[in-house]
């Protein structure tokens, strides 16, 4: 048997802000953007050579979704992006305008920072170590 997590969804307040952050600073492709109905979209992102896992953005419906945009994860880091060359993406991000919470470290799994994305999700920028 073969299992895989192929989706998260993410609350954001509007789908075009949530591509225009994940697209246009992350470097992002759109996957999908297909039109349900009137107001409710099918939106897919995700990382350039992720291949399988991606972002579904879902736009807050109610007020209780609303007041999770940006802490679904309680203020833990909650996504992990793994990158084959950090200091190029860390001067990537931090030059479209991407928010980091600290400077690079170097920890015994990798070279870490953590940033926030335009929703104040919490995400850390890794490049594990081989």
């Amino acid at each position: 048997m073969r299992q895989r997590i192929a989706l998260f969804s993410l609350l954001v307040p509007d789908y075009d802000a949530g591509i225009a952050f994940y697209c246009g600073k992350l470097g992002f492709d759109l996957v999908e953007d297909v039109a349900l109905d009137a107001d409710k979209r099918w939106v897919v992102v995700r990382p350039k050579g992720a291949g399988e896992s991606g972002l579904l953005l879902a736009v807050a419906d109610g007020e209780r979704q609303q007041q999770a945009i940006g802490n679904q994860m309680g203020g833990r880091v909650g996504f992990f992006l793994h990158t084959d060359d950090f200091d190029r993406d860390h001067a990537s991000f931090a030059a479209a305008g991407v928010r980091f919470l600290e400077t690079p470290r170097d920890e015994p799994y990798g070279k870490v920072a953590v940033f926030e994305d335009a929703f104040g999700n919490r995400w850390d920028l890794l490049e594990p170590r081989a």
